[in-house]
């Protein structure tokens, strides 16, 4: 089993443990109620948008040892997201993974990521996250002929998964630091691309 597939349960045992959080801080007497807050997302409340970059590993095939290759890229993510539950709630976003060289050529993926987000606070500012999904990611191989590898595009539904943990500076601007891994068809197979990224996020 890969490190990255090892995670799997983590990021789903988090997203799991913020109901019990949840039961938890509901039971506290002196907990302040919490004024609802709108969102972009139908039916969730405390929305929230973020923007993240960072830096991103393609889990690829580089080929004949004579060739150079970086497998690494610059990838940008976009999202929106929102809570139906206190501590549970659904997550929107665009993710570009930037550019990989290998084989010649170049590898790039995008697509568009649904997750479900759970949420476990650690303070009034602090909380960790978890989040399980799917990604519909597009792909484009391109590759110096005679190495073996199939070439052009591809696209397709795979599994996402990730971690990460947020710092609310002030009421509304938070900073978030994230892993992730998504699973992408490319013309030579499916494989994972992992991304981690710092960003900003706003709530409503």
């Amino acid at each position: 089993m890969t490190p990255s597939f090892r995670l799997f349960p983590v990021a789903l045992a988090v997203a799991c443990a913020a109901f019990s959080v949840q039961a938890q801080t509901t039971n506290s007497s002196n907990a302040p109620a919490r004024a609802d807050r709108n969102s972009i997302v139908p039916y969730t409340q405390d929305g929230y948008v973020g923007i993240s970059g960072g830096r991103s590993k393609y889990d690829l095939n580089t080929g004949p040892a004579g060739l150079a290759s970086d497998t690494s890229g610059s990838p940008l993510k976009l999202y929106t997201g929102g809570f139906f539950h206190p501590n549970m709630g659904v997550e929107f976003g665009y993710l570009n993974a930037g550019k990989a060289h290998r084989l010649g050529g170049d590898t790039k993926a995008h697509g568009f990521n649904l997750s479900l987000v759970g949420r476990a606070p650690l303070g009034d500012q602090f909380d960790v996250f978890g989040k399980v999904g799917t990604t519909y990611g597009r792909t484009r191989t391109s590759a110096v002929m005679g190495t073996g590898v199939q070439t052009g595009k591809e696209d397709g539904f795979g599994l996402s998964y990730g971690l990460g943990a947020r710092w609310a500076f002030t009421p509304q601007w938070a900073a978030v630091v994230e892993w992730e891994n998504h699973r992408f068809k490319f013309s030579d197979g499916s494989a994972d691309v992992k991304l981690t990224t710092v960003g900003l996020q706003y709530r409503f």
